[in-house]
């Protein structure tokens, strides 16, 4: 008899890959399903950072690397945090990791013992909790309000962390997946301020960086108040920004005894990073041929599209993204009435999904039952199909 350990029997699936399996399934079967579930640009990756891979393959560069990456990207890296962050940072306060995803693991495996109480605002990135289960942490949540743009209050933050009996850390993400927002320097630094005083590590993941519209700027909370870097570790990687999920680089900067703990635990995970991808980040932080921005302006336009959209439906209400490449409207009014029997946002999901073929993440696995997830990384073409779907499908729920 096979046993499984309790802590894999915990751990869920990603609600997000879930959809999308469904999705390409019926997608496979030669349904026309518009999916609006993951979270990945729809392109392709910049022909330089390709070249650069090319290169590294007829130069066979293939064997094994440092375990913290090589020092060619480590360089790229404290320059790139220099210049887009005014975060200054030594060879060895950073890692390189097979995708930001494993910077998070590994950095929480680093600084948590057993019990130890991570605070995650919600809505949260999906895998925020089971990381923090499978590095042995608890995770304690934070309750934001729509009405408050889905924001850390800092007051509320405060007293929350005066209840706990191990707080450890806190996750926060500027710009946001799900909800897009991007928070203010002035902000960042009130919650700097509450980290401080009770000595919370901050792990800013900051994989959208790139990703704002408007008039947002990001901010690191790092570069905030003065005392809080050696209190942050910065997470960041190459994934949204330059159009490759599936190469898979991350790193973190953080304070020179986090990072080379990091280090050693990384070397009985991964070993090193891949060493082709390692040449191609070199070049994606090195070189600006002007594809970031493209893709950038065309989520804006989408955004502003989308964004129009949702909110011209009755009863729905999707506060405007700042940042990233998601909408995260609220559709309470629907789960509440409705003539099919609908209990929840997964059955909503389902039921959209099967009757009108759209795609959409279920709020709650997020934390905030009361949303969908949209992600317009997709063709206008296909968001203005999406939209009048999602539309029709409300209707005839009412």
């Amino acid at each position: 008899m096979i046993v499984i350990s309790e802590k894999a029997k915990a751990i869920k699936t990603s609600p997000t890959l879930a959809v999308f399996s469904v999705a390409k399934k019926m997608m496979a079967d030669g349904i026309d399903v518009i999916n609006f579930g993951v979270g990945e640009p729809d392109f392709n990756t910049p022909e330089y950072i390709k070249e650069a891979a090319k290169k590294a393959i007829d130069e066979n560069f293939t064997r094994y690397t440092v375990g913290a990456g090589i020092p060619e990207l480590r360089k790229a890296i404290i320059k790139k945090l220099k210049t887009d962050n005014n975060l200054d940072y030594g060879m060895d306060e950073i890692i390189v990791t097979p995708g930001a995803k494993a910077a998070i693991e590994t950095l929480l495996t680093t600084i948590c013992n057993p019990g130890d109480q991570v605070i995650i605002p919600t809505p949260y990135w999906v895998s925020y909790p089971a990381q923090v289960e499978l590095a042995n942490g608890e995770s304690v949540y934070f309750e934001t309000e729509m009405s408050e743009n889905f924001k850390i209050n800092p007051v509320r933050l405060e007293q929350l962390i005066k209840t706990l009996s191990k707080p450890r850390a806190i996750i926060l993400n500027s710009p946001s997946n799900p909800a897009g927002i991007v928070y203010s320097r002035e902000e960042l630094a009130e919650i700097a301020k509450v980290c401080i005083r009770h000595n919370i590590i901050i792990i800013s993941d900051e994989i959208y960086e790139k990703l704002v519209y408007g008039n947002a700027e990001h901010y690191s909370i790092a570069d905030t108040v003065p005392e809080v870097k050696n209190l942050t570790i910065v997470i960041n990687g190459v994934s949204k920004a330059y159009a490759m999920t599936g190469w898979r680089l991350g790193y973190a900067a953080g304070p020179k005894e986090i990072i080379e703990n990091a280090v050693k635990i990384q070397s009985h995970t991964a070993s090193c990073i891949n060493s082709i991808t390692q040449k191609a980040t070199v070049a994606a932080l090195s070189v600006d041929d002007g594809s970031l921005e493209k893709m950038r302006q065309a989520f804006e336009e989408r955004k502003k599209f989308m964004t129009s959209a949702l909110n011209k439906i009755d009863h729905l209400v999707c506060i405007e993204p700042q940042g990233a490449f998601y909408c995260f409207p609220s559709i309470d009014y629907y789960i509440q009435n409705n003539s099919q029997g609908l209990k929840n946002d997964v059955e909503l999901c389902t039921w959209l999904l099967e009757k009108k073929h759209i795609a959409v993440v279920p709020g709650s696995a997020f934390g905030v039952p009361q949303c969908l997830r949209f992600s317009y990384a997709n063709s206008m073409e296909n968001l203005v199909e999406g939209m009048k779907r999602f539309e029709e499908g409300l209707k005839e729920l009412i």
